[in-house]
């Protein structure tokens, strides 16, 4: 099973799709003519869990407050 997959090519065979995101434990995605609308994933009871994947992935910021980018601005130049 490729993990991204059209409407049409989908919906004639869901319930097979859904069975092999619940064996596998992969996502699919599902797209509308080439873009991406739905993502199904497995069902997890710990609601922790799709925090997990975000774990170190934070940049420390040394002043949090302070302006992103404002040397790209020319009027603050």
């Amino acid at each position: 099973m490729d993990n991204v997959i059209s409407k049409s090519r989908f919906k004639p065979y869901t319930l097979r799709y859904f069975r092999q995101v619940e064996k596998t434990g992969k996502e699919l995605i599902i797209t509308d003519r080439g873009k991406p609308v739905l993502k199904i994933v497995p069902y997890s009871e710990d609601p922790l869990e799709a925090l997990k994947a975000l774990r170190n992935s934070v940049l420390k910021y040394e002043d949090p407050t302070a302006p992103v980018g404002s040397g790209d601005w020319e009027s603050l130049k």
